[in-house]
Formats: structure tokens, C-alpha cells, sequence
């Protein structure tokens, strides 16, 4: 922290007020939620009076600096929105108006996500429960720069937030770009140039395994598990499973081979299907399918049960029910259609590299969206040693 700025208790810049009144059960009120980690606080709710069993509640206004007593320790804490003025907080929540002449509120803001801030609120306590105290509170304390100077920081703290969440941005629409080229491939070979190609009844075309085994017996519990869940939609990317011991699965499950499609039969609007090349066991919601015909590649077979046409069929078969289904008999009233096996594997080639491309954009996404994540925290801590300059 810069030695040029004061260090000041934050009783000498806020004031513990209390503001209770009594619920009317007539009335609606919103409830905020304090989020942890110092994400700031958002609605949770809005109900009525006569819901609200302790009658008497703390009233919210613009600005103040909410504490929860119990997840302080966890950054359960931060500055009240506009649109939560009014909002009402139970007793185990504290309100500190801000002397907004001494101190900007956004400063405080960003001051409560730095590590020397939620340093002097986890050095209270020792047990499990641990709250805090409006006392504590007051006894923490926050380098105070002018009030010019404090807002000159907070602009330059948002300037760069902006350029960081515009990258994050890009990121995000580089990978829904990328799914988007998928499946528009996807379209214009299953939908626009399959008119020509061979229809073959689906009976003909693939076979569902049946046997079903006890996941939790020796050969069968560190096998992979996996369900719906495993599978991303609409790109037939397997996702990261567990055996089925760490699941704990306990009920039978199909057994499936290497070389398998898998297909979810749950919301078949979802369009999940993956390739498998090891065995394992899956969930009484999944097709685990075997490819009887030679003249079908099984990775085609996996691509054309999350393409329009199957998918269409699927929807309208299924999609009367609570929770859409699509049965053994539906699913073999489909007419397979598919070209000669030269073609389904330059289908599939492309496809593929679309698809590692999109999963590739996705990665760089997420990697790249925890990285700038923490360049926040970096940004702040700069910003509160004094280090932006003039």
C-alpha cells in the first residue's frame, strides 16, 4: 500500500446504523443476497410479509456497506445497489453508511476484494462459526487517498476492467461462432445434400446393447460412467466422467463395449451423442449403440443422431411428455439414410475438425477467462499500493 496515503480505522469513514421496522403481512419486500468472494449483491427474492416469519427486519438503503455476520470471512459483503433500495435484511446482517466526504463508496468497493482486506476480516475468529461484530468491522482499516484521488483510481480501475471483460467478451464469441460453423455444417450435410444418399430401415443400420451389470461389484466399479451429463450438446464432445464407484452409483447399468455411440434419449432437443472407444456403463438414459451394418462409420452414425433430421423426428415423437423420451421403438422407426462410407468419413473428417476447433476456442475461453480473472485482483492490488500514478 502506498506509504503516502493514510491508514485510517473504517469507523472513522462509516457509521453501524440500525434501521428496523416491522414486516406488514401485506406488503412485498425484496431480499438481497450478499454474494461471497466480494461479487457484490443482487436480489435473491421478492416475497410477502406473511411469508416472513422474524417480523422484525433491517431496511436497505443506496449505498450502504452490507456485512454478513456469519460470511464475512468468505467476502459476504458489499455495497447496496439502487435497485435493492428498501430491501430487507434479518439481524444477522450489519449497515454501514458511508461518510461519502471522506470516502467514495465504488474505493471501498474495490478495496473490500483485496487479500489486505479480507486478511483483517479472517484474523477474527477461529472456529467454524466464527462471525464477525459491527465492532470489527469499524476496526479495519483502508489507505485513504483524497477523495480526487480516489476517484481517479476508481476510473482507471473500471478503464481496465473494461478492456478485460471486452477480451472476455471476444473469447466467449469466438467459441459460440465456432459451434455456430458446426452446426450450420451439420445442416448443409444431413438437411441440403443427402437427397441422393441410400435409406436403409435404422434396424438395419445399428443394434442396442442390453446386458446390465452391477456397478458396484469389482469388475464393473472403476469402469467409466458414463450420462446425459457427460455429453455436450449439439458438438458430440465426451465430457470429463468419474468411475462408477466415485459416482456412487449403486443401481444395474448397461454395460458398453469399445468402438459404442452413446446417445441420450432425455430431451432429445438437447442433441447429445458421443463416440467411445473403452468400455464402461451407462445410465439407464442413454442408448448405448453398437453399429451392425458394414457399411456405416460409427462416428457418422454419431453425427447424424444430433443433425436435424433425427433430432426433428425425435422432438415431435417425444416432446408430448413432462419429460421428453425417446423409446426403442421410436428410435428404430427412423429411415437411416447415409452415403457410401468414402463420403460418411470426409463428412465426418470435416466435422471432427470442427468440432476440435470449437472444443479448442472453448478451452482457450475458459483458460483465458481464469486469467483475466485474476488480472483483477492484480489491477486492485496496484491500484491500493499506489502504483497507477498520477
Amino acid at each position: 500500500m502506498s506509504s503516502y496515503w493514510p491508514q485510517v480505522r473504517l469507523g472513522e469513514v462509516l457509521r453501524y446504523r440500525k434501521d428496523f421496522i416491522t414486516i406488514d403481512d401485506l406488503t412485498s419486500y425484496k431480499r438481497p443476497r450478499v454474494q461471497l468472494h466480494a461479487k457484490g449483491i443482487v436480489l435473491r427474492d421478492e416475497v410477502s410479509g406473511a411469508l416472513i416469519k422474524t417480523k422484525a427486519q433491517q431496511v436497505c438503503r443506496e449505498g450502504d456497506f452490507l456485512v454478513a455476520e456469519i460470511d464475512a470471512k468468505l467476502g459476504g459483503f458489499g455495497i447496496v445497489p439502487a435497485d435493492l433500495v428498501g430491501s430487507i435484511v434479518s439481524s444477522h446482517y450489519f449497515l454501514f453508511e458511508i461518510d461519502d466526504v471522506k470516502l467514495d463508496r465504488q474505493f471501498l468497493d474495490y478495496f473490500v476484494r483485496t487479500p489486505t482486506f479480507l486478511e483483517q476480516v479472517e484474523a477474527q475468529g477461529s472456529t467454524n462459526y466464527a462471525a464477525i461484530r459491527p465492532a470489527h468491522v469499524l476496526e479495519y482499516r483502508i489507505p485513504l487517498p483524497p477523495l480526487p484521488e480516489q476517484k481517479r483510481i476508481v476510473a482507471r480501475i473500471e478503464e481496465l476492467a473494461a478492456h478485460i471483460n471486452e477480451a472476455c467478451e471476444l473469447r466467449r464469441r469466438a467459441a459460440a461462432e465456432a459451434e455456430a460453423l458446426l452446426l450450420s455444417v451439420l445442416h448443409r450435410h444431413f438437411v441440403r445434400s443427402c437427397s441422393s444418399w441410400t435409406r436403409i430401415p435404422m434396424d438395419d443400420a445399428i443394434e442396442i446393447s442390453d446386458k446390465q451389470v452391477n456397478p458396484t461389484l469389482p469388475a464393473y466399479a472403476q469402469l467409466p460412467h458414463i450420462s446425459g451429463e457427460n455429453m455436450e450438446s449439439n458438438t458430440c464432445r465426451l465430457l470429463p466422467w468419474r468411475s462408477a464407484e466415485a459416482d456412487g452409483v449403486k443401481s444395474n447399468k448397461y454395460l458398453f463395449s469399445p468402438n459404442t455411440v452413446l446417445y441420450s434419449k432425455i430431451r432429445p432437443y438437447l442433441r447429445k451423442a458421443v463416440f467411445v472407444d473403452f468400455p464402461g456403463v451407462c445410465s439407464a438414459d442413454v442408448y448405448p449403440i453398437r453399429i451392425k451394418s458394414p457399411k456405416l462409420d460409427p462416428h457418422f452414425v454419431k453425427w447424424a443422431l444430433v443433425a436435424e433430421p433425427f433430432t426433428e423426428y425425435a422432438n415431435r415423437l417425444s416432446g408430448r411428455t413432462r419429460m421428453p423420451k425417446l423409446n426403442r421403438k421410436q428410435l428404430f422407426g427412423f429411415p437411416f439414410v447415409h452415403p457410401p462410407v468414402s463420403e460418411q468419413r470426409r463428412v465426418v473428417a470435416e466435422l471432427d475438425a470442427l468440432q476440435t476447433e470449437a472444443e479448442a476456442l472453448k478451452r482457450l475461453q475458459i483458460e483465458t477467462g481464469a486469467e483475466l480473472d485474476a488480472l483483477i485482483p492484480s489491477v486492485l492490488d496496484r491500484a491500493f499500493k499506489g502504483e497507477f500514478g498520477s
